[in-house]
């Protein structure tokens, strides 16, 4: 797969997108998961907490384990006769009653068919047999209303799990559900902690829904929440490892705290092919979070229309009417949420090679959902 042919599809899809010319004349191809991005089932990252490894197993009794896999042979050969990516079904409508969504329906099945459309061209016919417990690590589960929902960090996750926990029953308000709890209470379950059956069964029957956000303001945003405030785990594994590494005569504070990380110093971390810390879901691209070429989303929306497709996607499963998707800021509320405004003055401290790098580096989030170039 081309840059080139890849932006012949994008070209035609959305007439705002432009391609740099000295990207034009690389011909270099572009796999959507390379054999590095599904190893994940035996790599490690450094992250955990809010910040959990990627790849990360975490070690269980004998006995779980042995449970967790319990009938892997005797389903192994069902899994092999599984079509991937997963058959798209039509989205189920039938509990919508009120006529407003229409615009949202619209803009929702576009999405939809434009992410199906590149797959089908650019996504392979890669078989993760051997993956699929790290493939959807990042998926949350709400039997009652038979929802998936694969977290995207700084694409409104944290209000999507105090929604699910709502649907789940075990808040009677999103309003009411700290960070702590959303993030480190563990009420919810994730669709790795099933086995072989009832992963294939839900990923076949059930509602699969990403959010997503425009590549560069997610990138902002997750620096601005993880640097420009105290963290008492991003400094200390992060930021020190940044500083040392990129910051030329480093005083003896920043070296021993980790604190007071440059936005370019964060933008070389990211770049270096070997970098002095692993990478962290915050800042990984969707394709590796969610895989969505494997994974047929019924359901895509954006951060960038959040409130709007979020409660119509709970009309679509028939949620309680009086539960709406919560519109505040999770943490640090007296900042300024990010957007582009905010992004052009983070990135006016970087070269534009620098900046063109980090559009290569989520080059294929960019186009599979269809986001337009920012401006380098």
């Amino acid at each position: 797969m081309t840059r080139e042919k890849i932006q012949e599809h994008s070209t035609d899809q959305n007439p705002k997108y432009h391609m740099p010319e000295d990207l034009k004349k690389k011909k270099e191809n572009l796999p959507l998961y390379s054999e590095r991005s599904t190893r994940g089932l035996t790599e490690t990252s450094h992250s955990r907490g809010e910040g959990q490894a990627l790849g990360k197993t975490t070690e269980l009794p004998t006995t779980k384990l042995t449970e967790k896999h319990q009938g892997t042979k005797t389903l192994s050969k069902k899994f092999r006769e599984m079509n991937w990516p997963l058959d798209i079904h039509p989205l189920n409508k039938s509990l919508v009653k009120d006529n407003r969504w229409k615009k949202t329906d619209t803009t929702q099945e576009k999405r939809r068919s434009f992410l199906q459309e590149f797959c089908k061209k650019y996504g392979g016919t890669s078989h993760p047999q051997s993956h699929l417990f790290h493939m959807v690590s990042r998926i949350y589960v709400e039997d009652k209303h038979k929802i998936l929902y694969c977290e995207v960090p700084k694409a409104g996750c944290s209000n999507w799990k105090r929604i699910l926990m709502v649907l789940n029953g075990l808040a009677p308000s999103a309003y009411n559900i700290s960070h702590d709890a959303v993030h480190y209470g563990k009420h919810l379950k994730k669709l790795d902690s099933f086995d072989l059956k009832g992963i294939y069964t839900r990923l076949n029957t059930y509602t699969k829904a990403v959010f997503v956000r425009d590549p560069m303001e997610r990138l902002v945003s997750a620096f601005r929440d993880k640097f420009e405030h105290p963290n008492s785990y991003y400094h200390p594994v992060f930021g020190k490892a940044i500083i040392k590494k990129y910051r030329p005569n480093a005083c003896e504070e920043a070296l021993n705290n980790g604190s007071g990380v440059k936005f370019k110093e964060f933008i070389h971390y990211l770049l270096d092919s070997h970098r002095p810390v692993g990478m962290d879901i915050h800042w990984e691209k969707v394709g590796k979070l969610c895989y969505p070429c494997l994974i047929n989303y019924d359901f895509v929306g954006k951060f960038e229309t959040l409130e709007e497709d979020a409660n119509y996607f709970l009309q679509l499963i028939g949620a309680p009417k009086e539960l709406k998707f919560p519109n505040f800021k999770d943490r640090h509320s007296s900042d300024e949420r990010t957007n582009a405004q905010v992004v052009k003055q983070y990135l006016k401290d970087l070269t534009r090679t620098e900046r063109q790098l980090i559009y290569d580096f989520y080059y294929l989030d960019y186009l599979m959902f269809n986001y337009t170039t920012p401006f380098l």
